[in-house]
């Protein structure tokens, strides 16, 4: 989990712009705004959310990460109400949010046209959809797959399938077609190692690995 815990400074403050900026909050905090963490894992994004004052779902398919979800959320006096579902399946009960994010999921989902409706299905009007993901580039399958995998093994070895990594223009087709508009897009690159010990990420022009999207409904 190291590397979901140091790339999650970077996405959170991503997930706060986004919502500024297509006007789901004010100012740096999320009071009252309903959020859905989707593919949640042990809360790593879903508490951050919670302590800026957001009403988190957090939902993902294996009941291991919800039972430790659970059990942090508890340790950490957080009220996230946490559910072993897909987003396909919460969908269907017409529940809506204000912000719907999906971080470092959709490249491992098999029918991505289906997941984007979903996402698009449970947001509210002038709600914010947000996706983290990676491209499918000779740069990203050399990074996020031979060396993250089998070089500096901080992840185990067949985490990633470079075939279902998607290309932004993929990402921004597919979710045109469930009626959401991707006009903003950012890249994320690790930190170099002499600055703050390198262990994190920041934003970057280029989208050739990891990179985020956000929107809301066209």
């Amino acid at each position: 989990m190291a590397p979901l815990h140091a790339f999650a400074p970077v996405r959170i403050d991503y997930i706060l712009d986004s919502v500024r900026r297509l006007g789901t909050s004010a100012g740096g905090r999320l009071d009252g705004v309903r959020v859905l963490d989707i593919g949640c894992g042990g809360g790593i994004l879903a508490e951050p959310m919670a302590r800026l004052g957001g009403q988190v779902t957090g939902i993902d398919a294996t009941p291991e990460a919800i039972a430790a979800a659970n059990a942090h959320a508890d340790m950490s006096g957080l009220a996230i109400d946490y559910r072993c579902t897909t987003a396909e399946a919460l969908a269907g009960s017409g529940v809506q949010y204000d912000l719907v994010y999906a971080s470092e999921v959709i490249e491992h989902v098999t029918d991505r046209r289906l997941f984007a409706a979903s996402m698009a299905a449970m947001l509210a009007p002038g709600g914010t959809i947000v996706i983290t993901t990676i491209n499918r580039t000779l740069a990203s399958f050399a990074l996020a797959k031979v060396a993250l995998e089998y070089v500096l093994r901080t992840v185990p070895a067949g985490t990633h399938d470079p075939a279902r990594f998607v290309k932004p223009a993929e990402l921004r087709d597919e979710f045109a077609g469930a009626g959401i508009m991707l006009d903003d897009m950012t890249g994320f690159a690790p930190l170099p190692a002499r600055q703050i010990g390198g262990n994190g990420f920041i934003r970057v022009g280029s989208l050739a690995v990891n990179y985020a999207a956000s929107g809301t409904h066209a």
